[in-house]
């Protein structure tokens, strides 16, 4: 008996690791291009890769497979649009993390068209859902460089396999024991609470690791880039001075908390008190309840969390934010400090997301904005920023929410940080 259930968990891990082989073989494969018949040798990481190609890639909706090819060879093109418009190195870059909430994508876009100074940003758009009409409303755009990349093992690549739900995975809810009984694909592994994976709950921490990780180390045009960069979602929305403010709080950081690790631009009390907070900021450590709404970091400390890469792709918790405080302060030694803008400059709009799908109105987002904006556009544009406090920095423990037990998400999480 002993024996054949050693076989069978050394079979289950075999399993695992030649699904997630065979996803990431599939990655190396279609990096190359389509071109190049030099043989194995032309298997060459991304970011070595010279030349690319001067065309956008024409997306093929018709098949899976068709969609497959037109993400990867996009990600190896990494056509930057309205490049020619807007020569030179971006003085900021900001990256969008995008699903399929196109109305909300369009408020944002809305936002940044009208920040100052936006003609000297890179925008990155990181999609995990692919659509026409979510590209053409990303192509549209006008004001300054683009980069559209795709997360390349979206659920909606794979709708019947490991990273999506297989059919033979074990039902959330089944317990541990009937799941054994039944041999559903992941049965030795639910989360702490005894509930097995879901592929879509699991996918925006895939992807926001992921995200971070091609965008400091396979986008051609980040390599020589020494600023920080800005992380969004589509459905927040940024105030016309978000890149003074970007500037005012570097300057800030320079000369007043050179310990500073992160920049938070935006916190969640939306426009409450602006004209009074517009020009305050404090220290504090991170904390994802707070500090995960227009987040700055810098390379360093990108290499700091990818130093962590084990810890964050084994810590049972779907959420991206938890997991990156429980980082702070145990696999990262000291806690992460963070520069917070009191007056934020990035206001969340979405009624409904991964949880709430119904009864979504961002007609109402949008009218609250603008009205919230009448009474906020005094307070933009300070002048300098005042230190309104300082709060101890130290790791801050919490219990974790589970969803993330699975050892296929563990090992392709941490592939991500490895050359493919």
């Amino acid at each position: 008996m002993r024996f054949r259930l050693l076989k069978r968990n050394l079979l289950s891990v075999l399993g695992v690791s030649l699904v997630i082989v065979t996803l990431l073989f599939s990655t190396r494969v279609l990096l190359v291009s389509q071109n190049d018949t030099s043989g194995p040798s032309s298997l060459v990481p991304q970011q070595t890769q010279g030349l690319h190609s001067g065309e956008m890639q024409r997306f093929h909706f018709g098949s899976v497979s068709e969609l497959t090819k037109s993400v990867y060879s996009a990600n190896y093109k990494q056509f930057i649009l309205n490049a020619d418009k807007f020569p030179g190195e971006p003085l900021l870059v900001l990256v969008v993390q995008v699903h399929n909430r196109p109305e909300y994508l369009r408020l944002l876009i809305k936002s940044l068209e009208n920040a100052a100074e936006v003609h000297s940003f890179l925008l990155i758009f990181s999609h995990d859902f692919f659509s026409e009409e979510i590209n053409t409303i990303v192509q549209g755009i006008t004001f300054c460089k683009v980069l559209q990349i795709y997360f390349p093992f979206s659920t909606q690549l794979y709708p019947s396999e490991f990273p999506g739900q297989d059919p033979r995975d074990c039902p959330r809810d089944i317990s541990k024991e009937e799941a054994l009984k039944t041999r559903c694909l992941n049965a030795e592994h639910p989360d702490s609470y005894g509930h097995y994976r879901e592929a879509s709950i699991t996918q925006t921490k895939h992807h926001w690791w992921w995200k971070m990780h091609f965008v400091w180390e396979r986008v051609q045009t980040m390599q020589g880039y020494s600023g920080f960069v800005i992380f969004l979602e589509e459905d927040n929305y940024i105030l016309p001075d978000f890149y003074h403010l970007y500037k005012s709080m570097i300057e800030f950081m320079k000369s007043s908390c050179q310990d500073c690790d992160i920049l938070a631009l935006g916190n969640h009390n939306a426009l409450t008190d602006f004209t009074r907070l517009s020009n305050k900021v404090m220290t504090t450590g991170w904390m994802s309840t707070k500090h995960n709404i227009g987040m700055a970091i810098s390379r360093e400390v990108y290499y700091k969390l990818m130093g962590c890469s084990d810890v964050f792709c084994t810590y049972d918790d779907y959420n991206w934010d938890w997991t990156l405080q429980h980082l702070s302060g145990s696999c990262i030694p000291k806690p992460l400090k963070v520069l917070v803008a009191e007056g934020s400059r990035v206001l969340h709009t979405g009624d409904c997301g991964l949880h709430q799908k119904q009864n979504c109105r961002p007609e109402w987002a949008s009218k609250k904005i603008e009205e919230a904006l009448q009474v906020a556009k005094e307070g933009l544009f300070p002048p300098s920023l005042i230190l309104n406090g300082a709060e101890a920095v130290e790791h801050k423990p919490h219990m974790k929410n589970g969803g993330w037990g699975d050892v296929r998400d563990h090992m392709l999480c941490k592939n991500y940080a490895k050359r493919l």
